[in-house]
């Protein structure tokens, strides 16, 4: 009986929530109580920066989105600011193949609108991005913060817009915008954030 009553408590919060949970329930269990927990990487991102009562898919929910459906290391993540894709996010997605791919994400439901893979009809432009895009991979190789796990540290400074590797200097960084807290820098190997000041 126990069980039926759990089993309709979790599908009751699945459909009014619009979430995913899983239950888990023991016979052997001496209080007869079960587990109910969230599961799926949206409801971990809402859990690790964002509020869940947001509407708006933030930017690491949109990178973890992208990188569900088209997996590869992000290497970097924008909005739209205007035309009709405004607001879009787009996702540059490098694959093992050196193939680097945007992924466009709806701003609210944080879905996959499309994939493009980055062609040039110029040869020598399309060798310079294969070029650019096995750098990038190159750069990333040893690092433990992901273009997500950017986007989450600086998540709590502001909205993030956007998300760049910046290897240009003598570190490699990821460079993170915020909508109004201005720029800031995440290092790929120690996570340290850091404003970026005006020169």
């Amino acid at each position: 009986m126990k069980r039926k009553l759990v089993i309709a408590a979790v599908a009751a919060s699945v459909v009014i929530g619009g979430g995913t949970a899983v239950a888990f329930a023991d016979d052997e269990a001496r209080t007869g109580a079960a587990e109910v927990r969230a599961a799926g990487p949206v409801a971990a991102d809402r859990a690790e920066g964002s509020t869940a009562s947001s509407p708006k898919a933030t930017a690491a929910e949109v990178i973890a989105a992208a990188l569900r459906h088209t997996p590869g290391t992000a290497v970097g993540a924008d909005r739209e600011d205007d035309g009709a894709d405004a607001g879009t996010w787009h996702v540059d997605v490098v694959q093992a193949d050196g193939v680097e791919q945007t992924v466009a994400v709806s701003p609210d439901t944080g879905k996959v609108l499309g994939v493009q893979r980055d062609t040039d009809d110029d040869a020598d432009d399309a060798d310079d991005d294969a070029d650019e895009a096995r750098a990038d991979l190159a750069a990333l190789k040893g690092a433990d913060v992901d273009a997500r796990e950017a986007a989450l540290a600086v998540a709590a400074k502001g909205a993030v817009t956007d998300v760049d590797l910046d290897d240009d200097d003598r570190a490699t960084v990821w460079s993170v915008d915020t909508a109004k807290a201005g720029e800031w820098q995440v290092d790929v190997r120690t996570g340290k954030v850091t404003q970026e000041l005006d020169d």
